[in-house]
């Protein structure tokens, strides 16, 4: 696929970030992480070496094809960026490297929203807004919004059927049975969890936490299912009806990756993401009211 369709482009000296605060995250696919007088340098798979400003950084995505020694993870520990191992272009979230003397700031933040009743509700109420914007949330308990977007969402499919005159027999996704669902769920589900991946990939990178929500509980990340929900109707719904036509009944991979990624770009997710998280944590306002 050509650089322009790409969510990351390959790293060359020109591409780095020039920044006066630390950038939120590289990725780096197909070389080597090696370390060059205490300092770390990428290796690609044509052999050019590119030294890395890891003192710039939150993170380092690390895609297919990458090794990393270890003299370069100490490296990056000493200089507060963590380094996270995820599919191409962090469509999948495989493990990330916490550091011990990561920079807190973020995590305690979530975790002070999250532990007072009050504000989790403020910040989920935030959330649905998003979705409702004509709606009074106002005095609505979680479980009245839930069962709002529930309806939602339901809406939504069929509105999406009808519009692009696709059958519907409803969400239907068996863990480890892919190939058993319709085309339209095959869809959803995967782009849903290319979602997730690029979702995790930035919540970490910016010191905040996937396992600390404050809609969805009991699952293994919240927080990504919280988020995930503001931009699923563009992303994954809308794309999974559209599609289904076009693939006549035949689930292509090489397709629905594409036209999610060109979704990606278009949606500017990947600059969206950390804007959002303030907004609804409440502190865009705050920020616009000090102004």
């Amino acid at each position: 696929m050509a650089e322009g369709q790409r969510l990351f482009v390959k790293v060359t000296r020109d591409s780095l970030p020039q920044v006066k605060d630390k950038y939120p995250f590289l990725y780096l696919e197909r070389g080597r992480l090696e370390i060059d007088d205490s300092s770390i340098k990428w290796i690609d798979a044509d052999g050019n070496v590119v030294p890395l400003p890891v003192a710039t950084l939150n993170a380092l995505l690390l895609g297919p094809g990458t090794t990393v020694t270890h003299e370069a993870v100490k490296t990056a520990v000493a200089a507060n960026c963590s380094i996270c191992w995820v599919g191409e272009d962090s469509l999948l979230f495989y493990a990330a490297g916490f550091l011990p003397t990561a920079d807190t700031r973020n995590l305690k933040r979530q975790i002070e929203l999250a532990s007072d009743a009050q504000q989790s509700l403020e910040v989920a109420r935030r959330m649905f807004a998003r979705r409702f914007p004509d709606a009074e949330l106002q005095g609505k308990t979680l479980q009245e919004m839930m069962g709002m977007e529930g309806h939602r969402v339901r809406a939504l499919y069929q509105q999406k059927a009808e519009e692009y005159q696709v059958g519907w027999k409803g969400r239907q996704f068996t863990p480890g049975k892919f190939e058993l669902s319709d085309v339209t769920n095959q869809v959803l589900t995967a782009t849903n969890a290319a979602l997730y991946g690029i979702l995790c990939s930035a919540v970490h990178s910016m010191g905040y936490s996937p396992h600390i929500g404050f809609i969805h509980s009991g699952s293994p990340l919240p927080f990504i299912y919280d988020l995930a929900d503001l931009y699923k109707e563009s992303l994954c719904i809308d794309l999974a009806f559209s599609l289904t036509r076009e693939l006549a009944g035949r689930y292509d991979k090489h397709k629905v990756s594409a036209a999610f990624r060109r979704r990606v770009l278009d949606a500017n997710l990947l600059t969206r993401i950390g804007d959002d998280i303030q907004e609804i944590f409440g502190e865009g306002n705050a920020r616009r009211r000090r102004k």
